[in-house]
């Protein structure tokens, strides 16, 4: 019989950041407990996301999705050609679009 959360304690043997459910909230289990009583996961990687001026070939801002405003304060509505890039933290897969 395997083991409830068999393949997060594996994550976690090899180096991964486990989180634990608990009261509907995500958070850090440092080190995990592996209740049956809880949920555990890996830790999602956040979406990091990118600001260019292409006009100017300038490099805005970085930051993560949950921060975006502040990097968003770097440039003001009236700059042409910004370019806002979305690499996804769980596939590496980058989206961009036009910001003006």
């Amino acid at each position: 019989m395997k083991r409830k959360h068999a393949a997060e304690i594996i994550a976690w043997a090899n180096g991964a950041e486990i989180e634990c459910c608990r009261y509907g909230i995500w958070r850090g289990a440092y080190p995990p407990l592996w209740d049956h009583e809880f949920e555990y996961r890996i830790k999602p990687k956040p979406d990091v996301v990118r600001y260019y001026n292409v006009s100017n070939n300038c490099f805005l801002g970085n930051t993560h999705k949950s921060k975006e405003s502040a990097a968003m304060s770097n440039f003001n509505e009236s700059q042409a050609g910004v370019v806002r890039m979305t690499i996804d933290g769980e596939t590496g897969k980058l989206s961009a679009e036009v910001v003006e």
